[in-house]
């Protein structure tokens, strides 16, 4: 089998062919799907080495429908460029090193998301933005009536349209707001719409209402960690899957010395920020089912500070929640005090 490697780009791309004749040949294309299938298309199958970028998954997909084994490597593993110097670095280099580790095998691979859950992704993507620009308008009013000494009533953000229009807000100053309450408005609808789009992508998926029998664990949270994981059985154990998670210290080690830092924040940051939004709401829960970690949690917080164990509680969440996908349990809150958090799913 041929070893092609592709150094992939927004616009252009490297292409670099390793025959088993020994023959090497090089082409430079635009990224576009009608220009890798006319260079692909009727060839030989041949086994394509991608780095992992915005692109390389429908490149990926493209180049397998034309027949070839592509696989999408981590641009970070050293040995994959054994002589890559930083005055001498180009395209052509990369490419040609692609091929190279395709044929010898020093590569790694990534893992690539499964076509559901990348559907779940793009659409918690959509949702994050949503809320984020929520959040920023209603900021922006409660700042602009609270400059004429007002207040707006306190609640769910869901609400806010409906108590400002129940707040006194004088004639002048409310036409001002008027285009970003409106603005608010359709962000509801719009938050509504792509989260039944989401509950439509998730309805048959046993996994999330799992998920959610875990304190401070609402059907959000279980949604974008059954995303982010997509399947258990890619991490070794649920050390590996913290790590990936960006929720263990950063350790610098040197001879004698040993230093822990703060959390590494690696990896997806949007499941990282809800397991400590739901890490943050296990320390104050006065549900019967948390309290064996809220006690655990504030046994670190006497120690070692309150936010400390709420990082504490987002990386133990996240261990459960490994488990119970892993073992296809669900979460018994009499057994953490035990050291274990799960029993057989009914």
């Amino acid at each position: 089998m041929d070893h092609v490697g592709i150094d992939l780009h927004k616009r252009d791309s490297q292409i670099c062919w390793l025959y088993d004749t020994g023959e090497v040949r090089e082409a430079r294309i635009r990224t576009t799907p009608e220009r890798f299938e006319a260079l692909f298309g009727g060839q030989a199958p041949a086994q394509i080495l991608i780095e992992a970028s915005t692109e390389s998954e429908w490149v990926a997909r493209h180049l397998e429908r034309l027949g070839h084994v592509a696989v999408v490597v981590d641009p970070n593993y050293a040995p994959m460029y054994p002589r890559r110097r930083r005055r001498q670095k180009n395209d052509q280099r990369d490419a040609l090193a692609l091929a190279t580790a395709s044929r010898t095998g020093t590569y790694r691979a990534v893992h690539r998301v499964s076509a559901a859950q990348r559907a779940v992704r793009q659409a918690l993507t959509i949702r994050d933005t949503l809320v984020q620009t929520r959040t920023r308008g209603v900021s922006v009013v409660r700042s602009l009536v609270r400059g004429e000494g007002l207040r707006v009533a306190s609640g769910q953000a869901e609400g806010f349209v409906g108590r400002v229009a129940a707040a006194p807000v004088p004639e002048p100053l409310a036409t001002t707001l008027a285009p970003l309450v409106t603005l608010l408005t359709t962000l509801e609808a719009a938050i509504d719409a792509v989260e039944t789009h989401v509950r439509t992508l998730t309805a048959d998926d046993a996994r999330v209402p799992r998920l959610q029998g875990v304190p401070g664990v609402g059907w959000i949270t279980a949604t974008a960690f059954v995303a982010a994981v997509d399947g258990a059985g890619r991490f070794a154990d649920a050390g590996q899957l913290a790590a990936y998670l960006g929720l263990v210290p950063r350790d610098r080690s040197s001879g004698e010395g040993h230093r822990s830092g703060p959390i590494t924040k690696t990896g997806p940051s949007r499941i990282r920020w809800l397991l400590v939004q739901a890490g943050w709401r296990v320390l104050r829960a006065t549900t019967a089912g948390a309290q064996p970690l809220r006690r655990w949690g504030l046994q670190v917080a006497e120690r070692r500070g309150t936010r400390v164990a709420v990082i504490g509680l987002a990386r133990r969440l996240a261990r459960i929640l490994y488990a119970l996908l892993r073992d296809g349990t669900v979460f018994d809150p009499m057994q953490v005090a035990a050291g274990r958090a799960v029993r057989p799913a009914a």
